[in-house]
């Protein structure tokens, strides 16, 4: 029988998401919660409290949430405005950017760090980009 659960239900920031062994997502996932990925996606991933990439766990795409903790492999900017945590069987490729970082020994790590404050989208990034002078191209 099914229950209904819009009185008791979780908040979605306490709920968590999981891409079991096996499966394969293709797109891109977000979620206010938790994201644990045991599989594989092929796509951005945006948790609003934190992605869990397991030792066999594969992510072909970026990564942007408040913590995250990689066991397995990462191709694709990874952005974590807490915490990040990159274990000894991590495999990432590409640049990464978190406030606090912990790299255990035998991680691998191939692309630009930057350690400390989160520029939003909606922050400095943009005042900055106005200040840029627009390209051109000579032909």
């Amino acid at each position: 029988m099914a229950r209904d659960r819009s009185n008791g239900g979780s908040a979605p920031e306490t709920v968590i998401s999981i891409i079991g062994p096996g499966m394969t997502v293709v797109g891109d996932c977000q979620t206010d919660g938790t994201i644990r990925v045991e599989g594989r996606v092929e796509g951005s991933v945006a948790a609003g409290k934190a992605v869990v990439v397991g030792k066999e766990g594969t992510v072909d795409g970026d990564i942007r949430t408040q913590d995250a903790v990689i066991s397995g492999r990462v191709a694709g900017t990874l952005v974590a405005e807490s915490r990040l945590e990159l274990q000894a069987t991590s495999r990432v490729q590409g640049d990464v950017h978190a406030r606090r970082m912990q790299l255990e020994e035998g991680a691998l790590l191939n692309g630009t760090v930057r350690i400390g404050e989160i520029e939003t989208d909606s922050g400095s990034a943009a005042s900055r980009k106005e200040a840029d002078p627009p390209e051109t191209s000579v032909q």
